[in-house]
């Protein structure tokens, strides 16, 4: 047998690593720290209840594209479109991508850009530490595109990064920069499933009182696999806030990295999940760690997942308080509704404090639907099913009210009553 044979599938795909072009340093940096610290095992604490299999296999195991003629998500919101299809930018389907107030360029063309040269890679290595995440250090080590966005003012209309699967083998890795200066104050969104596996990165740096907002939404896909992370620092008074809905999908992990190193800032992150294993196997995993190194910092975790037909979901959420971190205020919920007893869900929430003067709180609860609420609202003529899709609404509702806006609030509600509508029974 020769030495190929031997080889684990962790260790071939780190052997086929090629790095592409532009950013050289700092792919190199990302792919020494992926090698010293190897790909994630069952055995690693941060994926013992995420098997990391499907990330690590050398081919990424095939995914058929779901064919549907719902509308674009956001398709009455005036935006400006940048679009990926199987993780190649589509020129023809993009707007153009110049807008006031905002500089944007792609990673696959940029060349060494000096602000973004700066930037690459460097909050995903501040993220490694102390808890290792191995598949961000590949990104930014191979990843082949991206967008590269620079808001020195108010962006005069949201970004939106679309997602196309079309390629049922398809394997792509992105990787975002969005640096937000002073002052400035910009909203992304993401939408769509992307390809077959998907490893996507966004680095965001969010400067003084500056503010940042995402709202994305993963594809309908049955078959699709992600791993993604967003990994962001949060200067004196600014503002960062993400949302994410989830619905479908084999396995999905999400990983977001919070340094929040200026006094009087907010960060907070949110998500909705949605799984039906009638449909197959959904198994979801949001994982967080926020870090508060300032003082009068505001940090909330929110997260709702709603499970049916043995779908999986797990929450591994962590606030730190470092010594000097006076007045900090965090918050960390994590709940689950089981529409059966077949599902699942497993949660780790952490609190980690040095300072004296803080208030933070975390908690997690699973349970089943409310069987008074649903009898009052029987017993006054609402059917079983509008009643059940009423109470998971006002389940989620914690989660979808971390969204500013209200015309992506009711988005996000559109996209939810019409996933509840074909999930009845």
């Amino acid at each position: 047998m020769s030495a190929v044979e031997k080889m684990t599938p962790a260790e071939t795909r780190l052997a086929r690593l090629t790095l592409p072009e532009g950013f050289a340093p700092a792919r190199r940096a990302a792919l020494e720290r992926l090698t010293a610290m190897g790909l994630p095992g069952r055995r690693d604490e941060y994926w013992r209840w995420s098997n990391p299999t499907d990330f690590i296999a050398p081919e990424p195991p095939a995914a058929a594209p779901f064919q549907d003629d719902e509308p674009d998500l956001f398709a009455e919101i005036d935006r400006l479109n940048i679009v990926f299809r199987d993780g190649v930018f589509d020129a023809q389907a993009s707007d153009d991508l110049s807008m006031s107030g905002v500089e944007i360029l792609r990673l696959a063309e940029a060349g060494d850009v000096n602000w973004a040269s700066s930037l690459y890679g460097t909050l995903e290595a501040d993220g490694q530490t102390p808890v290792k995440r191995p598949f961000a250090a590949l990104n930014t080590a191979t990843a082949t595109d991206g967008v590269l966005i620079r808001v020195t003012g108010a962006a005069e209309k949201p970004v939106s990064l679309v997602y196309l699967h079309e390629d049922e083998s398809s394997d792509p890795v992105l990787h975002h920069l969005v640096k937000l200066e002073e002052g400035a104050e910009i909203t992304i969104l993401e939408n769509g499933p992307a390809g077959a596996r998907f490893n996507m990165l966004m680095e965001v740096d969010v400067a003084k009182d500056a503010r940042f907002h995402h709202i994305r939404v993963q594809g309908r896909d049955h078959e699709r696999r992600a791993v993604t992370g967003i990994f962001t620092r949060v200067a004196e008074g600014a503002l960062f806030k993400s949302f994410t809905l989830t619905s479908n999908g084999i396995l999905t992990r999400n990983e977001c990295v919070i340094d929040i190193v200026g006094d009087d800032a907010n960060a907070h992150v949110a998500g909705a999940a949605l799984g039906d294993g009638k449909t197959g196997a959904f198994h979801h995993d949001d994982t967080v760690f926020i870090t508060h190194d300032a003082e009068r910092c505001e940090s909330r975790q929110v997260f709702k997942k709603v499970l049916k037909n043995g779908a999986q979901g797990v929450f591994q959420g962590k606030i730190l308080v470092k010594s000097g971190a006076q007045k900090t205020d965090g918050y960390q919920i994590s709940q689950s509704l089981l529409l059966d007893e077949d599902s699942q869900f497993l949660a780790k929430p952490e609190l980690e404090i040095y300072a004296d003067d803080v208030q933070c709180s975390h908690g997690s609860t699973t349970g089943a639907i409310d069987e008074t609420a649903l009898f009052y609202l029987r017993s006054r003529g609402v059917p079983y099913e509008e009643a059940t899709a009423l109470l998971v609404l006002s389940f989620l509702a914690d989660a979808i009210e971390e969204i500013e806006e209200e015309r992506f609030r009711d988005a996000i509600l559109t996209r939810l009553e019409g996933w509840l509508s074909r999930h009845r029974g």
